[in-house]
């Protein structure tokens, strides 16, 4: 106690740890801050929370390992447009960067009236910058400086004089000339990769065509066009498959002889690769009377990808496997994927295994590592393991009810008694399965169905995770956790304030845990704004990530967690592997002793490469639906509002999940203001509102599948015609005088982004990027030029689907 008091005494404080990170000549880490003021012990975990605080206010800026004072940036700058936060708020970084730190936030404003063209992703700008506090500044284009991306993806159409290529990125609405003669003979709507040739043209843009991946009015071409376009790596270096071919079965060595345990894998009807089995029995110990023993066995992938070889740095680049509709990209080859590394029925297979004993109200009491060798008894599906239960066995689960799948839901309903005793944030939203023929064309969008069985391997892969992060902590090894920050407090505000707008009202403790919003969720349950409820709680969380740094993860309500389950798929898994085989002394293929200085790097790419692949996996998502709609254009659907932007309304249609967006000056005849807080355009004239959850019924106005772009009117009211926009009536000039502003003034009001008027016969327009997507172009609120049904169409081309990807255990 006396040392805990005499080290709070003398631990500095922000400005003492700032003015020693300013004096230094060059930046600094943890350890040289905690050797400069004699930190010890429990006081680092203090100044690593000092720290990030000090990171997130701005004061200091972290790079790899190491701190520094922030720069500020020059009053005016060239940037480079990257995309679009969740918000659809348009998104650059400087274009020339040289510091070790990620450079700061930088917003985009909306175009004026009057204002330069709007930029695409890629595109350079020159722009004036505002500090706003907190590493972020606002951006106001001065001019737009040119384009930045140098390849295209696109579809060929040819003429009589020479090649087109149509871009298939939504925001880039440019064609590109090609040469004939460069490939002779090339179909209409050939899939092609185009080099964007350097210097000024008169028109199109010139390129020529350096890949032809395909035909586009093949299925197998939707998914690739998303991997091309998130840069995804699908084909595996010769050296790799030469590797994973000349792999052979596991030798039993030292390992732990299981093969007598009958384990059996429960995965989806169509898996291709088992890397988890699962087994349970009542514990015989009379000491723990209604407590169960349990074991989790997952591939040893270790065996197989050793440290620095050709497969692992081959994985650490891909990260993950990505997995679309028609297809997976894997992480590792298909010889071990589906090979050596999956745990088919019958067949000797090596494992990484933890046996688990819990108390009956799902409590672990203890827990053990092992390398073994196993057998699975088997290979379910979950449809299968839920008839069984519920009392329909087939032939291959009826000998196994008693003895394999009894016990199994057993362990689970005490897992369910600790899950609901610590409170894990029970989020309910509704995922969709695109369904295929053989032809790989889609013929149905479909509730994905979701059992206890599901729900079972949720809670032991949950289980066995904990225990890797433990372990990994008792033996002093370096472990990549995954970790889940609590909500930030400007997005709990912004959650208290929209609740409170409906009836709700969040708890206003200073630490907030999972049960607070659980408590919301249940009072929303069965009204008619669940939907909009669990949605809007789902947008205030953090997102979940890759850390050698533990904080716990918020949303399970966790402590220590980490990655163990799934080796085959993502990387993170494979490292804590490696660190349980050098630490508990299991052979070969264990953690190098230096690898854990990486982990803070590597856990960041590879958080990177997981966000990549669920953009790439949503992209997919967007072109199948679209395809899937595109005989339907003309006909009226049910929906409900998904989300609410500056520039009009993202609609999810209830039969089908399918979303679209509204642009906001296809809505009925108003002055409208995004109120950001309240999820809300709200019309200023008639007090017309449309809001995040709200039901509406709307109309497919268009469905392109190149771009995944879906748009939507709502039911009722027609479409712009060009007259109509070329034309904006005197009286409307004359109302805005009256009320002391331009048409093309559109101040803030209530907090808000800035208002949009919305009328079939009004010339002001709005284009950008969806909520969700990466890559916008940036929009024009009011200009002079006259909104065109062409640029109709590109402000529709421009939209993006926001939807979220639910995996099996996180």
């Amino acid at each position: 106690m006396a040392n805990d008091t005499e080290d709070k005494k003398h631990f500095p404080t922000k400005e003492q740890i700032l003015e020693f990170i300013d004096m230094s000549p060059t930046p600094v880490g943890k350890r040289e801050i905690a050797r400069a003021f004699n930190i010890k012990g429990g006081g680092k975990i203090a100044l690593k929370k000092i720290l990030k605080e000090m990171n997130i206010g701005g004061d200091v800026v972290r790079g790899r390992k190491k701190f520094d004072k922030p720069g500020r940036l020059p009053p005016v700058e060239v940037l480079e447009i990257i995309g679009t936060d969740d918000e659809g708020e348009v998104l650059a970084r400087p274009n020339v960067w040289k510091e070790d730190y990620e450079p700061p936030v930088i917003y985009v404003k909306m175009i004026r009236r009057g204002g330069p063209s709007a930029p695409g992703v890629g595109d350079k700008i020159l722009a004036k910058l505002r500090y706003t506090g907190k590493q972020t500044y606002e951006a106001s284009i001065m001019r737009v400086l040119g384009s930045g991306p140098q390849r295209v993806l696109g579809i060929f159409r040819p003429n009589e004089r020479e090649g087109r290529v149509v871009p298939t990125d939504r925001k880039d609405s440019g064609e590109v000339a090609v040469p004939l003669d460069d490939h002779p003979g090339l179909e209409t709507g050939s899939l092609v990769l185009t080099e964007i040739l350097p210097g000024k043209h008169f028109g199109l843009r010139k390129g020529r065509i350096t890949e032809v991946l395909g035909n586009i009015n093949e299925p197998k071409s939707i998914s690739l066009v998303s991997i091309h376009a998130r840069g995804i790596p699908f084909e595996f270096p010769p050296e790799v498959e030469l590797q994973a071919r000349d792999s052979k079965a596991t030798p039993m060595a030292k390992r732990t002889d299981l093969r007598d345990i009958p384990l059996v894998t429960i995965d989806g009807a169509d898996a291709r690769d088992f890397d988890d089995a699962v087994w349970a029995e009542a514990d015989s110990d009379p000491e723990n009377k209604g407590g169960w023993h349990i074991m989790v066995a997952i591939a040893d992938v270790s065996w197989y990808v050793r440290p620095n070889d050709a497969l692992d740095r081959e994985a650490v680049k891909r990260g993950n496997s990505c997995y679309f509709p028609d297809r997976v990209v894997p992480m590792l080859p298909f010889e071990l994927s589906n090979g050596w590394c999956s745990l088919v029925p019958h067949e000797d297979r090596g494992c990484m295994a933890v046996e688990m004993w819990l108390n009956k109200h799902g409590t672990k009491i203890r827990h053990k590592f092992c390398r073994g060798m196993m057998r699975s008894a088997a290979r379910l599906t979950y449809d299968q393991v839920q008839r069984a239960m519920d009392g329909f066995p087939d032939e291959t689960t009826a000998p196994l009810v008693e003895t394999i799948v009894k016990p199994l839901y057993g362990a689970y309903e005490a897992f369910l008694e600790a899950r609901r005793g610590r409170g894990v944030l029970e989020l309910d939203i509704p995922e969709r399965k695109i369904e295929l023929n053989d032809q790989g064309q889609i013929i149905a969008i479909a509730p994905r169905a979701r059992f206890d069985s599901h729900k079972l391997i949720e809670e032991f892969m949950v289980a066995a995770n904990v225990c890797a992060a433990e372990e990994l902590e008792r033996i002093k090894q370096p472990c990549m956790y995954r970790i889940h920050d609590a909500p930030s407090e400007e997005k709990l505000e912004a959650l208290r304030e929209f609740l409170e707008g409906a009836g709700y009202t969040l708890n206003k403790a200073a630490v907030l845990r999972p049960r607070d919003f659980n408590q919301i969720l249940a009072k929303a349950k069965d009204t008619p704004e669940s939907e909009l409820i669990n949605t809007v709680v789902l947008r205030s969380q953090s997102q979940a990530m890759y850390s050698p740094d533990n904080i716990g993860h918020f949303g399970l309500a966790l402590n220590k967690y980490a990655h163990f389950t799934s080796p085959i798929r993502r990387y993170a898994d494979l490292l804590v592997h490696r660190a349980l085989i050098a630490g508990l002394k299991l052979g070969e293929g264990g953690l190098p002793p230096e690898e854990g200085e990486r982990f803070e790097q590597i856990g960041e790419d590879i958080s990177g490469t997981e966000r990549r692949a669920a953009m790439a996996e949503r992209d997919a998502v967007d072109r199948y639906v679209a395809a899937y709609m595109a005989d339907k254009v003309g006909a009226e659907f049910p929906g409900r509002i998904s989300g609410v932007t500056h520039f009009g309304l993202f609609v999810s249609l209830q039969e089908t999940g399918a979303d679209g967006l509204i642009p906001i000056s296809t809505l009925p005849d108003d002055y409208y203001v995004h109120d950001a807080i309240g999820h809300s355009l709200v019309g200023q004239n008639r007090g017309k509102t449309f809001r995040l959850g709200d039901d509406v019924v709307v109309r497919i106005a268009e469905a392109d599948a190149t771009t995944g772009s879906l748009a939507l009117r709502l039911a009722g009211h027609a479409d712009v015609t060009e007259r109509d926009l070329i034309e904006q009536p005197r009286a409307r000039r004359g109302q805005n005088r009256l009320r002391g502003r331009s048409p093309g003034d559109r101040s803030h009001r209530h907090g808000s982004k800035p208002g949009f008027r919305a009328n079939p016969k009004d010339s002001s327009s709005a284009s950008g990027g969806g909520p969700r997507d990466g890559k916008p172009a940036v929009g024009a609120a009011t200009g002079k030029k006259k909104t065109t049904p062409k640029k109709q169409r590109k402000l529709v081309a421009s939209s993006r689907v926001a939807r979220k990807t639910t995996k099996r255990e996180d």
